[in-house]
C-alpha cells in the first residue's frame, strides 16, 4: 500500500514537472512570436470595428488626441475615421504615431495572430495613398510635426515629399486661390486631414 502510495505521488510530481516545462515552452513560443509583431499588423487587427465602438485614442507627434476607428492600413500609414469633426479621413504616417490607448480586451485581441495581409496592402506607401488626393484634387489640412498647420490641395507626390498650394479651407484650388506653395517632407508630417476619403482597395 505504501508503495503504491509512493509510486503516485511520484507519478504527480513528474506530471506537475512536464506541465510546468510545457508551460514555460509555450510562453517562451509566444514571446518569440510577440517579437515579430510589426504594429502595422496590430493596427489591421482593429480595422472594422463594430458600428457605434468609440474607437482608439491615437496620440500624435504633434500633440495632438485623436479618438478614432482604423479604417485602412498601409505598408506606412494608417487611415483613420476620427470619432467626432468633420466627415472625410485622416492619414497618419506610422511614425508619427506617439501611442495608442484602447480598452484591455482590444490590446489583448490585438496581440494575437493576424491573418496575413494581401501583398498590395504591402504595397501601399504614404506616397501612394497622397497621389490618389492629387488624382482627386482633394482639400487638405497638414499637421507637421511642429504643430504648424497648412491647408491647400496636394498638386505632386513624391517618393518621400510632396508639394502643397496653399489656399483657405473648403475653397477650390484655382491660381486666383492659391496664396503661396510650399513642398514638405513625409518626415514633417504628422497627420493629414483630407476632405474626402481616398480610395482604398
Amino acid at each position: 500500500m505504501r508503495w503504491d502510495r509512493f509510486f503516485d505521488d511520484l507519478e504527480d510530481q513528474l506530471a506537475s514537472e512536464w506541465e510546468a516545462e510545457r508551460a514555460a515552452l509555450d510562453t517562451e513560443a509566444e514571446r518569440l512570436r510577440l517579437s515579430r509583431v510589426a504594429l502595422t499588423e496590430r493596427l489591421t487587427l482593429l480595422t472594422g470595428g463594430e458600428a457605434g465602438a468609440p474607437g482608439a485614442v491615437f496620440e500624435l507627434a504633434d500633440g495632438t488626441t485623436l479618438r478614432a476607428g482604423v479604417t485602412g492600413v498601409g505598408a506606412d500609414w494608417v487611415a483613420l475615421a476620427p470619432a467626432e469633426g468633420r466627415a472625410g479621413a485622416v492619414l497618419v504616417p506610422i511614425g508619427a504615431i506617439v501611442a495608442i490607448g484602447m480598452p484591455h480586451a482590444d490590446l489583448l485581441r490585438t496581440a494575437r495572430p493576424a491573418p496575413a495581409r494581401p501583398a498590395l496592402a504591402e504595397r501601399l506607401t504614404f506616397g501612394f495613398v497622397l497621389r490618389d488626393l492629387v488624382r482627386r484634387r482633394a482639400g487638405v489640412a497638414v499637421h507637421l510635426s511642429s504643430g504648424r498647420s497648412f491647408t491647400g490641395t496636394i498638386d505632386r507626390a513624391g517618393v518621400d515629399h510632396f508639394d502643397l498650394a496653399l489656399h483657405d479651407p473648403g475653397a477650390a484650388r484655382r491660381a486666383e486661390a492659391v496664396s503661396g506653395y510650399r513642398i514638405v517632407p513625409f518626415a514633417a508630417v504628422a497627420w493629414i486631414r483630407a476632405d474626402e476619403a481616398p480610395a482604398l482597395p
